[in-house]
C-alpha cells in the first residue's frame, strides 16, 4: 500500500509483525515476531504505522537503563502511519497521524510493529504527501527540538544558539529550526567528517568537539552565546555552561553519553555567574498540529529539510540499532514497515 491509496483498515482479529525485546541484550536480542493485533479502547487510536524513527532512549532500554519497563515489550515511543479504528472517533479512519511518548515502548508496547495501539491524546494529524520513510522520522526529532528551543530556552530571532552534538537528529533538527529563526547556529561535533553535513542544513559555525568548545565559541562571540541546547549529557554540560553568556540560557535535553546525573551538585561552584540552566523532557503535547503540518509543508516546499542519515527495513532492526549504538549516524535512523 503506497500513500494515496490508504483504504480503511478495521480493527478485526489477525496478526501483525513486531520487533520484540524480551530482555535486555544486544542489538540481535531485538526479534521479529506474529503478535495479535491490539484492539483499541475508547481512549485509544490504533494506528497502522508505516514508519517509525530509532530514538536513543530505546537504546537506553535495550541496553537495560530505562526504569519501569516489563519484559518481553515492543520497543519505540514514536509512530507514524494513518488510523485504522478510533473507537471513540477523536480521528478519522485513513487519516495521516504521529504518535510519540507518553509510555510507548516502555510502559505499554510501541511503534516497532506493523500497528500500535497509543492513547488520542498522544496522537497528532497532519496531511502531506511526501514520502512515508520522510514522515516517519519527523515527530519525535521535531518535537523535541521545537519544544527545546521554544519551552527550554524561549529562543528569540536573531540570537545565536550552540548546539553540543549537533549531528545527532535532534541536533540537525534544531539547527534548521533555529536557521527559520534567523538564529546564528554554532553547532559542535567530534568528527570533522561530519563538518559537510552541519554546513549544508545551515548551521553558520562548525565546531569540532574535542572536549571542550568554549574557547573556541568564544572566539567568534567573546561574551558567549545567547543559547545552548546540551544533547550529550553531564560530561560536557560545564563546558556548554561556559560558552553562555552571563543571562542567556542553556537547556539540558539530551543524553547521547547515557550520562545524565551530576554527582554533588553544588550550584554555586557548578553554574557560571548568571547563566541560566533548564531542562526539557516533553511530549506530544509541546508539538501544535500546526507547528507539524507547518514544518511539513515547508520540507515539501523545499524550504526545510529532515536530516535522515539512512533509512531500514524492518528486517534490518538490528543493524538499525547496532548503528545507533555505535554513533555513525548524521541525522535521523528510521525504519519503514
Amino acid at each position: 500500500m503506497v500513500a494515496g491509496s490508504i483504504r480503511p483498515v478495521r480493527s478485526i482479529p489477525g496478526q501483525m509483525r513486531a520487533v520484540v525485546l524480551d530482555a535486555p541484550g544486544p542489538p540481535e536480542a531485538l526479534v521479529i515476531r506474529q503478535l495479535p493485533i491490539p484492539t483499541p479502547d475508547g481512549d485509544e487510536v490504533l494506528i497502522r504505522v508505516k514508519a517509525f524513527g530509532l530514538n536513543r532512549s530505546e537504546l537506553h532500554t535495550r541496553l537495560g537503563l530505562a526504569e519501569g519497563v516489563v519484559f518481553p515489550r515492543v520497543l519505540g515511543i514514536e509512530a507514524t502511519g494513518f488510523v485504522a479504528e478510533c473507537p471513540g472517533g477523536a480521528f478519522r479512519t485513513g487519516q495521516k497521524v504521529v504518535a510519540m511518548m507518553g509510555g510507548m515502548g516502555r510502559l505499554f508496547d510501541g511503534g516497532y510493529a506493523e500497528y500500535t495501539s497509543v492513547p488520542t491524546s498522544q496522537v497528532v494529524p497532519f496531511e502531506s504527501k511526501l514520502d512515508w520513510a520522510t514522515l516517519g522520522a519527523v515527530p519525535e526529532m521535531l518535537q523535541t527540538a521545537y519544544g527545546s528551543l521554544t519551552v527550554g530556552l524561549d529562543a528569540q530571532p536573531g540570537q545565536t544558539i550552540l548546539i553540543r552534538g549537533g549531528t545527532s537528529s535532534v541536533g540537525m533538527a534544531t539547527a534548521v529550526l533555529a536557521k527559520r529563526r534567523d538564529m546564528t547556529v554554532f553547532s559542535t561535533t567530534r568528527n570533522p567528517d561530519k563538518a559537510g553535513a552541519l554546513q549544508q542544513i545551515g548551521v553558520d559555525h562548525v565546531v569540532i568537539d574535542d572536549g571542550e568548545v568554549a574557547a573556541a565559541v568564544r572566539t567568534i562571540v567573546p561574551e558567549g552565546v545567547d543559547a545552548a541546547l546540551e544533547l550529550i549529557g553531564t560530561p560536557t554540560l560545564p563546558d556548554t555552561l561556559a560558552a553562555t553568556r552571563v543571562h542567556g540560557v542553556v537547556c539540558f535535553t539530551g543524553m547521547l553519553s547515557n550520562e545524565w546525573t551530576v554527582k554533588d551538585f553544588y550550584p554555586i561552584d557548578y553554574l557560571p555567574r548568571g547563566v541560566r540552566l533548564t531542562a526539557y523532557g516533553g511530549d506530544a503535547a509541546d508539538l501544535p498540529p500546526g507547528t507539524l503540518q507547518q514544518f511539513l509543508d515547508a520540507v515539501a516546499a523545499g524550504d526545510a529539510t529532515v536530516p535522515i542519515h539512512r533509512r531500514y527495513t524492518m528486517n534490518e532492526i538490528a543493524q538499525a540499532h547496532a548503528d545507533m549504538e555505535a554513533g555513525i549516524a548524521s541525522g535521523k535512523l528510521v525504519v519503514t514497515t
